[in-house]
C-alpha cells in the first residue's frame, strides 16, 4: 500500500510541479513546439511542391509530344488536301492553292496577334508608375511644410 501512495503522491508532484513551472519555461517550450510545427509544415510544402513539380513536367513534356504529333497531324491534313484537289486538277495547282490557303491564314493570325502585341505595349504598368510619381510628389510637398 505505500508502493501505491508513493506513486500517487509522485503523480500529484509531477502535476504541482508543471503548474510551478516558470512562465519562461512554458514560453520557451511553446516556442520550440511552434519552431518545430513550422520546420514540419515547411518540410511537407517542399515535399508537395517537388511532387506538383515533377507532375507538371510530366504534363508540360506530354504537351510538348501532343504538339508535335498535332503539327505532323496538320502536315498529313494539308498533303491530303493536296491530294484531292489534284484529282481535278494537276498537281502543281492544288499544291499551290493549297499553300496560298495556309498563307491567308497565317497572314490574318499574324495581324490579330500585332493587334494584340500593341495593345499591351509597353509592358511597364504604366497606370501603376504615375500613381507612385504622385505619391511621391505628394510625400515631397508635405516634408517642406
Amino acid at each position: 500500500m505505500s508502493s501505491h501512495t508513493q506513486s500517487d503522491s509522485h503523480g500529484a508532484h509531477r502535476a504541482g510541479s508543471s503548474a510551478q513551472e516558470p512562465v519562461s519555461e512554458l514560453v520557451q517550450r511553446a516556442s520550440q513546439q511552434l519552431t518545430e510545427l513550422v520546420r514540419g509544415e515547411l518540410a511537407l510544402a517542399q515535399a508537395e511542391m517537388k511532387e506538383k513539380g515533377r507532375r507538371y513536367g510530366k504534363g508540360g513534356s506530354l504537351f510538348g509530344g501532343a504538339g508535335v504529333v498535332g503539327f505532323l497531324a496538320l502536315q498529313a491534313l494539308t498533303a491530303t488536301a493536296v491530294a484531292a484537289l489534284a484529282v481535278p486538277l494537276p498537281v502543281w495547282a492544288a499544291a499551290l492553292i493549297v499553300t496560298a490557303v495556309l498563307g491567308a491564314i497565317a497572314a490574318v493570325l499574324a495581324l490579330r496577334g500585332k493587334k494584340q502585341v500593341d495593345q499591351a505595349a509597353p509592358p511597364a504598368p504604366e497606370q501603376t508608375i504615375e500613381s507612385v510619381k504622385a505619391d511621391v510628389a505628394e510625400i515631397k510637398g508635405s516634408v517642406q511644410r
